[in-house]
Order: structure tokens, then sequence, then C-alpha cells
């Protein structure tokens, strides 16, 4: 199969660590994205725009910031199709003669006040959750609706895993007695393989999604994939010096009965190979899904697909995984979180700069005009991302963090802005509803990553850092000024054609 425009090959996972990729980390193994990697270009300095799935998925496959869709937390979502600020990447790519098939998930939320919500652009869809989940989409292949009965084995394994899959007992798992196959991920791969096999179109140019539930927890892991590792060879976490968060902005949420505190209290009375199990675990679930890519690819290279492609790898956010404290899951602006691993490979990448790692600062925001432009379709001057195959370099990488607080009120954001060696946080304590009267309570964290990669030292009112606290503050103020001018609504007697259009 030949076309001018590449196929693309989007291969994406839920809360994979930027470091948990054997290129990274010589304890874990991933050979297919190894070779990616290899092959390809690495974003070693990547990250998300919201360290939580909805606001972080919406802004990637929209192309803009959170606070410019207003998805800001789980909570939120894009619910009304006919006021969408721009076009989704799956519908982007459908306009410009792409097929689109769409396996796994999205995390639209836009279930929420629609009975038939539609696919955004895909053409083929297959999700791996039950019809009344949240996450049907209008003609999509359900997982409840053709295997109901796997569907059923995985959630009475998983069922005491809590809200999402997150309390202790989903961080510390299982040895999985569900087949590969009847596991979620495990049915959406299957039905990525039955298409690759039996429904290309010769006839366009594919956009192929495939997009996996873990490694997020609960760590309920097929056995041949957690006998790749003994819990010898897995490194122990590094713990801070101190026993509490200090004044930082995710230390306020950490009241005595918190999510936190519970799985705290678990972990402290845990062994140290009882606490390496739950890293092997979220190591293996990273191997697993890295088989399932690999079998994938394999099949898009018999058909040729993969003669003339680029393939994206990609997560939402990362894991802390224990780390500060005994701290997990992804709600705070902290590396493990906000990190996330990116590639871009495939024939489409100049051979000249396959086997690289590129430093630049890059986010998810990038991905929209990166595959917009490879695919041809006119660049849209309202999105604040670059195209990660041009030349064009932001001075930092900006991620945003909101939540709610218990009395169920918006609290205050936290914003990021990230250099490869500095680090900036800026918080206000409590709600935003009295915000604009106490923006003179504003605090904030300053980290030198090069000396402090734990982000254990706050050197926010260290004097001798006072020049870059400065500086970066100026540099995400004026990014956040370009960024919100340009859109997602642009109004002028020009049009968008004042902003170089």
């Amino acid at each position: 199969m030949s076309h001018h425009r590449p196929n693309i090959i989007f291969l994406m996972t839920d809360q994979q660590r930027w470091d948990c990729i054997g290129k990274f980390n010589e304890h874990i193994y991933t050979p297919t994205l190894d070779k990616l990697a290899e092959n390809g270009i690495v974003f070693s300095q990547a990250v998300c725009q919201a360290p939580m799935c909805v606001p972080s998925r919406s802004s990637m496959m929209f192309g803009l910031y959170p606070s410019q869709l207003g998805v800001r937390t789980n909570h939120g979502g894009l619910y009304d199709e006919d006021q969408l600020p721009a076009l989704p990447l799956a519908e982007l790519l459908r306009r410009e003669g792409y097929q689109t098939a769409g396996f796994g998930k999205t995390h639209w939320n836009h279930g929420l006040r629609n009975a038939n919500p539609p696919t955004r652009g895909f053409e083929v869809r297959a999700v791996g959750l039950s019809r009344d989940s949240g996450h049907y989409e209008e003609g999509a292949v359900m997982m409840g609706d053709d295997d109901p009965e796997g569907l059923q084995a995985y959630s009475e394994e998983t069922r005491h895993y809590g809200s999402g899959e997150e309390n202790a007992l989903g961080y510390i798992g299982c040895t999985s007695q569900v087949p590969m196959h009847r596991h979620r991920d495990g049915w959406v791969a299957e039905q990525c393989k039955s298409f690759i096999a039996n429904g290309i179109d010769s006839s366009r140019p594919l956009f192929l999604y495939l997009s996996f539930l873990k490694p997020h927890a609960g760590f309920n892991v097929p056995k041949e994939f957690e006998d790749w590792y003994r819990l010898e060879d897995i490194p122990d976490i590094e713990q801070p010096p101190w026993e509490t968060e200090p004044d930082t902005h995710v230390s306020e949420p950490d009241v005595p009965g918190s999510t936190y505190w519970e799985r705290r209290k678990v972990w402290e009375g845990m062994s140290r190979m009882e606490r390496r199990r739950t890293t092997l675990r979220y190591w293996a679930n990273c191997s697993w899904l890295d088989h399932y890519f690999g079998q994938v690819l394999e099949g898009l290279e018999a058909k040729g697909i993969l003669d003339n492609a680029l393939i994206v790898f990609v997560s939402d956010h990362g894991e802390m995984l224990g780390e500060r404290q005994f701290r997990f899951s992804k709600y705070c602006l902290y590396e493990s979180s906000v990190r996330v691993p990116m590639m871009l490979a495939g024939s489409w990448v100049p051979e000249a700069k396959r086997g690289t790692v590129d430093e630049r600062p890059a986010e998810l925001i990038d991905l929209v005009p990166t595959l917009a432009r490879a695919a041809g379709a006119e660049s849209n001057p309202l999105l604040p991302g670059l195209d990660l195959l041009g030349d064009q370099q932001r001075v930092g990488a900006f991620c945003e963090f909101h939540r709610k607080t218990e009395s169920g009120l918006f609290a205050a954001p936290a914003f990021m802005w990230r250099k490869q060696d500095w680090k900036l946080i800026l918080y206000l304590p409590g709600t935003l509803q009295d915000a604009v009267t106490r923006i003179d309570e504003l605090k904030g964290e300053l980290y030198h990553l090069k000396e402090d990669p734990h982000e254990w030292h706050n050197g926010f009112q260290d004097e001798r850092w006072h020049a870059i606290r400065e500086r970066m503050t100026a540099e995400l103020l004026m990014h956040l000024m370009c960024a919100w001018t340009r859109g997602p609504f642009f109004y002028d007697n020009q049009g968008v054609k004042a902003l170089g259009h």
C-alpha cells in the first residue's frame, strides 16, 4: 500500500511513567517500544497538560490547553458537539480522507448529556467497557455486548479495587486468573488485530488509534508477564528526608482520612518485598502492553501499512508509584506525574532524525499540529502547539493542575513551568470562589531538577535563585498570555490572518 501522505499509527497507554521504557530503565522489558526508540525520535522532555485522564486526553485530542477547553478535572468534558472549539484529531483526519479506526480508551465524558455520544471522527470503533459505563460511543462495538462473560470475569477479579481500581488493594494487585484475551485491554487488542486482518480500506491512508487502559491500576497482571521479573531485581523506591509533605501544592489535601493516608497506612505496614511487588506488577503491565503493540505493528507491517507510516507512542500522564512517602496515582505536578513518554517513529520520520533524542520542551498539545501537517491538513492558527517535526522551540513546558475541595468547590489552580534543569510551580491555597481577593497569598515551589531530580528541596524562597524564579515566572505569564490570545476563539475583521495564517 502506498500513499503520498503517511498512514498514522497512534499507540497509547494510560498512566505510564516516562521512565518505564527499557531505553530509560534497564530493569524494564519493552522490546517493541525500544525498537521504536532506536528507529525514531524520543522526546525526552515531554509533559502532559494536566496530570489526570479526562483533561489530559481532551487537551491532546483537540490541541488546546485544559483551561482553553474548560475541561480541567476528571469531572469535566466537552458535551455539546455543535460548540466544540476545534476539530478533534480523528475528525480532522477523516476530513482529510483518512480511514479512521479507534480501539480503546478516549475518555471524552461526552455521554453525560448525550444518549448517543458520537465517535468524534472514528469510522470504526471498539471500546473495552460496557454500554452503561459512561464510555459508550455511537455505533461502537462494546466489550460488554461482545464478551459479557469476559468483562464480568474481569470485574469480579477487581471488585475490591475501589473507584478507578486505585485503592490500596488495586495497587497491590494479584496474579490474574482471567485469560489475557478476556481482560479489557486484551479484548481491545484482539479487536484491533481483527480489523488489521480484515477491515483496512486500501484506497485511503489509515489513521489507527490504539489506546489501552493500563498500566493504570489495578495491577491484576497476567502471570506470563509477571514472571518476566524477579522481586530480587526490583529497586526500592527512594523516599524523602521528611515524614510529611512540606508546604507544597499537594500538602493541603493530605488530611487524615484522605485517599493518600489510606494508602500510606497500608504501605507503611508492608515489607520491602511486598512494596517491590507493586513496582514489579506495574512494570509487568507495561511489558504486557508492549507485547500487544508488537503484535499490532507486525500485522500492519505484513499488510504494507508501515511502508509509509508515522508511528506515535505516548501516554496521557505518569504515576507516582509510591514516591514522596507512599504517594500513588498522578494528581500533582511532580516529575513522575507530568512527564510522559513520547516518540515519533516510522518511515515518515526523516532518516537523519531516526534514533535521536530531542530535548526540546514538548507537550501533548503538539501532536495535533504535527499529525495535521503530516496529513496535509490546513494548519489551525488558534492552536498553541508546535510541529514536533519542525524546528520551532518553546522556552519551557506548561502543565496545569485543578481539583475540587472536600466541600465540592473548585480549588484555586496550580501552574507549572518546566525547563530541563528547573521547575517552577505557582499555586494559591483555598478555593477558586474567593481567589481573586487573595492573590497576595501566592505560594510557590522551585526545584533545581539537575541537582534535585526527586524534587525534595523547595528553593522558592532561596535568595540564590531569586533571578531564576522571577525569570521563569515572567516566562510562564507570557506563555499563557500568548496562548490565550490565540484562542480557542479569535475575532478580528481580517479573521485569523492577523495570527499569521
